[in-house]
């Protein structure tokens, strides 16, 4: 049996899964300092089912933690970042176009140095050791070091980073360093900004992964626990600790996730509809489809893997008004407020749900508060929120053709019937805690983005390093090694270089190995 738990912004949903038979799902409010708000949901899935803590093989949690902590500035560690690269890549400095109040949570320190690679793995010059060693030394006597060190083409050759690792580390016995390789695609000063964020984050994964542990103790279970990250595959609780960025999205991730577990649908398009917001993205073979855009984390802009997600302002909590243009719904929201101010619990607001209570979509709250409700109000909310959902599923397609839509989420009885450019809606049982059952149902990745010369080892031997680079990083991350297998392969020359130069990317997926992480925890 496993345990899956999402902790929302309103809401955290848990559920529990034996083999593919999803036994009990709750819904429980989220809590300030989180770990009693998981307390209680798994309590609640355990005493729905009857099943004892001894029966629970793995727990795995879903988070926005670090998301939000990163976009409000809050709790982020001062970070040191050593760019390795000169005399090339001096222009734009590191932090130089974070936005003010990012910047003054996060900077500890700019460093330029000497080293880094070409394209083709040549070298820039030799990495200047001394100058990375006085650096660390700066360091010496103030409070703990966080660093984060890129190099140019580091995705290619990660020596001078590694090595320049070493330098403060042998300074800094107990700095936390992150390398820009192990996050990042191809783009220095997007790579070098995740390396930057999951170094602020550190500490904070520090706590949060505490809190989680601590919260499953006290309910007495012993099995190891988890973290979603934003490809819909899971993480050890070590392995965030390290890489807490990787978590970045994880909430809609699981939701699509959810919905292909819940239909047995590989492809299809899914519309997560929350308190607050709609999140359509796309399946593709089972998982999420990766944004190939970089992408802008509260203003700073990155290029670590993200899903290709659509966020919309609908939800059961959008405010519905009647005027001059006709009836619009949202985009603002009286999210967690929707049990006080919408009409159907007393409140003087209307809202989408209450427009979805009144057509006989919903039943809570109470229907008899609606009054008499303007039939004409009604069909107007109605089509304006099939409009609103329409136009997302239309920006997200990427071809006429007619694909199935599923719908989940709380707010999923917002929209009904067959909606322009797709072949059905479906909303599964179980819909309402699809991103809990996305969780549960996670496996294991590894990810590589380099940059080969196919003219030198040629094509095919390019694409095979890849897969073994892919699927090593998966194994290291917790897959079973027998089970991991190779779910996306991008190879994209890039013309703007010479020698042959290829892009390539490539992802494998592996079933969780639970027996090792048993025996590690």
């Amino acid at each position: 049996m496993r345990i899956g738990v999402d902790v929302g912004g309103t809401n955290t949903d848990a559920v529990l899964i034996d083999g593919r038979r999803v036994v009990a799902a709750e819904k429980r409010p989220t809590t300030a300092d989180v770990s009693s708000g998981i307390r209680a949901a798994i309590r609640a899935v355990l005493d729905a089912s009857g099943a004892g803590v001894d029966a629970i093989h793995a727990v795995m949690i879903g988070t926005t933690h670090f998301t939000n902590a990163f976009i409000q500035a809050a709790e982020l560690a001062p970070v040191t970042a050593i760019r390795i690269g000169l005399p090339a890549a001096r222009e734009v400095p590191p932090f130089a176009a974070w936005p003010d109040r990012l910047r003054a949570a996060a900077h500890g320190g700019a460093h330029m140095v000497r080293g880094g690679f070409e394209f083709d793995g040549r070298e820039i010059g030799p990495l200047d050791e001394l100058a990375v060693g006085e650096i660390a030394r700066g360091l010496h006597g103030g409070p703990p070091a966080h660093v984060a060190i890129t190099g140019v083409f580091s995705q290619l050759n990660m020596a001078n980073e590694e090595r320049a690792a070493d330098i403060v580390r042998n300074e800094l016995p107990d700095a936390s360093i992150t390398i820009s390789a192990e996050l990042g695609r191809t783009g220095l000063i997007e790579r070098e900004n995740a390396a930057i964020m999951n170094a602020s984050l550190r500490p904070l994964a520090d706590r949060v992964s505490t809190a989680f542990a601590q919260a499953l103790v006290e309910l007495g279970i012993t099995a190891p626990f988890f973290v979603s990250q934003n490809d819909g595959t899971l993480m050890s609780a070590d392995h965030m600790r390290r890489y807490p960025v990787l978590t970045f999205a994880a909430g809609p991730t699981n939701s699509l996730r959810g919905a292909a577990f819940l239909t047995g649908l590989s492809d299809a398009l899914v519309a997560d509809i929350g308190g607050t917001t709609t999140d359509i993205g796309v399946l593709v073979n089972g998982f999420p489809r990766q944004s190939s855009r970089h992408v802008d984390i509260g203003g700073v802009r990155t290029n670590f893997r993200m899903p290709d997600i659509l966020s919309i302002g609908l939800g059961g909590g959008s405010r519905v008004r009647s005027g001059d243009r006709g009836v619009t719904v949202g985009p603002d929201s009286v999210g967690f407020r929707l049990t006080e101010e919408a009409l159907i619990f007393g409140g003087a607001t209307l809202t989408a749900s209450d427009i979805a209570v009144a057509a006989g979509r919903a039943d809570f709250g109470d229907a008899a508060l609606l009054g008499a409700l303007d039939p004409q109000l009604v069909a107007d909310g109605l089509a304006a929120i099939r409009r609103i959902v329409e136009d997302g599923l239309d920006r997200m397609k990427t071809s006429a053709a007619a694909i199935p839509l599923i719908l989940v989420g709380g707010g999923a009885v917002l929209v009904d019937g067959r909606l322009a450019g797709t072949s059905e809606t479906i909303t599964p049982e179980g819909a309402g805690v699809a991103n809990a059952v996305g969780a549960a149902i996670g496996q294991v990745s590894g990810e590589i983005d380099r940059i080969y010369n196919v003219l030198d080892m040629g094509r095919e031997a390019a694409l095979d390093d890849a897969r073994a680079l892919a699927s090593a990083r998966a194994v290291e991350a917790g897959a079973r090694p027998d089970s991991v297998t190779i779910v996306d392969l991008e190879d994209l020359p890039l013309q703007y270089l010479p020698g042959g130069a290829t892009r390539i990317v490539c992802r494998a997926v592996g079933d969780l190995d639970a027996l090792r992480e048993r025996t590690d925890a």
